[in-house]
């Protein structure tokens, strides 16, 4: 039975690597600068499980996490997000010494913040471990930079001043982070497209079968987990890729083959509802509606003409 090490406060993971708290909200770990011998991982644990917001910079060759009973592979220069409630797993040596860097932040830090109000829309925390922000180089540099400067303030007594500028720094990692993963996104163009090519089959399978009729209309995560993507990773790729979210662009094709149902006259208004996965037939014709501007019986009434 595996053994996961309980992350509820900052400190529980400074402990966990043998370093002092300097903040109870806030703690930053640099493996380079521990002893050998406290830099490996705890062979007692086979992995962590997270309360707080954790931002892990790896630069070990063939590192190996496992998240989901997968195992995964990064090389030097990726960057890891683990949002609360979140659970990895590590798969080590004996001789593995982590190198590079740990920020993890409690949500308490964030109480009565802008980034409290936005920290949801950097979805990267809800990623899987295989869908990694892997760094350029210069990425790199501006990463560990910031990272220089949020510990500079812990180091610092604390003043009147000290919380404003650790959330301002920690914000502009964060947007940093996003701003990486804007260009991974366009780097990785050519897998990416292959992954909404596959999206648009899945589609098409799904609303010309009686899938819909066995279980409604799909949700983003159905989608996702067929691709083998997490669902808010796959719901940015979608929306970078389509313009649109994935929910918008299910509700858009579903409406493409709505079309072609009403304009065919041999089904009711209601069999098609029922048929494209709508317990109700009125849910249908407001979304009908409000895609194409009329009813789907006046959509019907116009193809006669």
């Amino acid at each position: 039975m595996e053994k996961f090490f309980k992350i509820e406060k900052v400190a529980d993971y400074l402990n966990f690597r043998n370093q002092k708290p300097s903040h109870p909200l806030i703690g930053l770990v640099n493996f380079y600068q521990l002893n050998n011998d406290l830099n490996r991982v705890n062979t007692v644990w086979d992995g962590l499980d997270f309360d707080c917001y954790a931002i892990f910079l790896k630069d070990n060759a063939n590192c190996k996490l496992k998240y989901g009973g997968s195992q995964y592979d990064f090389d030097e220069g990726t960057m890891v997000f683990i949002g609360p409630n979140q659970r990895v797993g590590m798969v080590k040596g004996e001789a593995f010494k982590p190198k590079g860097y740990a920020l993890l932040f409690h949500p308490d830090l964030l109480k009565g913040s802008a980034l409290e109000k936005g920290i949801s829309q950097y979805s990267y925390f809800s990623y899987s471990v295989k869908e990694a922000l892997h760094l350029s180089n210069k990425e790199r540099e501006v990463i560990v930079s910031l990272l220089d400067k949020l510990n500079f303030e812990l180091e610092q007594n604390t003043d009147k001043h000290s919380k404003k500028l650790i959330l301002s720094n920690l914000t502009l990692l964060l947007d940093y982070c996003m701003r990486f993963y804007d260009r991974q996104f366009i780097t990785r163009e050519l897998p990416h497209h292959s992954t909404m090519n596959q999206f648009d089959l899945l589609l098409e399978d799904y609303f010309y079968s009686t899938a819909p009729q066995e279980w409604g209309i799909p949700s983003v995560q159905y989608f996702a987990d067929k691709v083998h993507l997490s669902s808010n990773y796959f719901g940015d790729l979608v929306r970078k890729e389509k313009g649109l979210s994935a929910q918008e662009y299910i509700h858009d094709k579903l409406i493409e083959v709505a079309k072609e149902q009403v304009a065919n006259q041999k089904l009711s208004i209601n069999e098609i509802a029922h048929g494209l996965g709508f317990k109700y037939p009125q849910h249908f014709s407001r979304l009908f509606k409000k895609k194409l501007g009329c009813s789907p019986k006046e959509y019907r009434l116009s193809t006669l003409n």
